[in-house]
């Protein structure tokens, strides 16, 4: 963190900063602890726009355990390289990609861990817009967007001309657009959806804490990315990588997410299906990351299974024939 960024979170919050600290945070900007003579804070630097952030944070917070915004910094003066950001308060909590690894936790316990994801994931939902879309203003303003129905097939042919040949080869690359084009037409059924997504529901975002009667969630985190569509996409974020964690959390949060989502969804019995298609979004984007980007080497292993054994209509390791036909460049839809 920049100390002329310091000096404008201290001025804003009209108290002294006495030490900062990074913490883990997302690719596209910074995240800094810092110790006030009173107390603690997050500030964040870098990303998209704050103000458009901190009112999605807001809306979030009727329905789930967000942080409370303290203040927007827009961009300060070039001569202190002061870049927009947001001050958030301290929320403690156990990041769940810590707790998914700790090797002493039961599989029944984890079961329940991942049903209160999915109960909270699902609550996101039900914020609801006018029209699917991004967000273009810190009203929540919706621009217009072409249906993701037919989007897919030529965010995927963009993606995969961008994508390294050591990532992914040529072949796989065909594959994967014939793929994502032939699944497309499926989202049709959801593209007039407009309620709140995250777009970056994974555990490194999500805080939580274990209790005496299970588990809580303290706080989601990491807004910047979202928009306006279908939940369905959240929960398929958060289960694209399932067969890496452990025992009990994917079908705990499976039961709860389908349990919890909105009554008046349509297609609820669909849900994994199609957001499994929703994140071929994410992860046409993902593969196109510089080398050495590891999400992207997840993202890409995750391509070559799904061109071989087809997109999953449910949990990890269930699959749909790739020949069974049923977030736009912004992430994902």
């Amino acid at each position: 963190m920049r100390s002329g960024e310091i000096r404008r979170v201290a001025a804003a919050l009209g108290r002294t900063v006495v030490e900062t600290s990074t913490l883990a945070g997302g690719f596209s900007h910074e995240t800094c602890l810092l110790t006030l003579t009173d107390g603690q804070v997050v500030a964040r630097f870098g990303g998209g726009d704050p103000a458009i952030e901190a009112a999605v944070m807001t809306a979030a917070g009727g329905q789930v355990p967000v942080p409370r915004v303290l203040t927007v910094l827009p961009s300060g003066p070039a001569a202190e390289n002061g870049r927009p950001g947001m001050v958030l308060e301290y929320v403690a909590g156990t990041p769940l990609s810590r707790v998914l690894a700790d090797g002493s936790i039961t599989a029944t316990s984890m079961g329940d861990l991942g049903a209160e994801v999915g109960r909270v994931v699902a609550g996101i939902g039900a914020v609801r817009f006018g029209h699917p879309g991004f967000f273009i203003d810190e009203h929540l303003s919706v621009g217009p967007e072409r249906p993701w129905s037919q989007q897919l097939g030529e965010v995927a042919e963009t993606c995969m001309a961008a994508t390294a040949e050591a990532r992914l080869d040529q072949a796989t690359r065909r594959a994967w657009v014939s793929l994502c084009a032939s699944h497309a037409p499926a989202l049709a059924r959801i593209d007039e959806q407009a309620r709140l997504v995250h777009a970056d529901i994974n555990p490194k975002n999500i805080l939580v804490t274990r209790t005496r009667g299970g588990w809580r969630v303290d706080a989601v985190l990491d807004w910047e990315f979202g928009y306006s569509g279908c939940p369905y996409g959240d929960a398929a974020n958060m289960v694209r990588f399932g067969t890496g964690y452990p025992a009990g959390f994917v079908d705990g949060f499976c039961r709860a997410f389908a349990e919890h989502q909105p009554a008046d969804l349509p297609l609820a019995e669909e849900w994994s299906y199609l957001g499994r298609v929703l994140d071929m979004f994410a992860l046409s984007d993902l593969v196109t990351r510089p080398a050495g980007h590891p999400v992207a080497e997840q993202a890409a292993e995750q391509i070559r299974l799904w061109v071989g054994q087809g997109v999953p209509s449910a949990g990890p390791g269930r699959h749909a024939g790739s020949t069974t036909a049923p977030r736009p460049r912004r992430r994902s839809p």
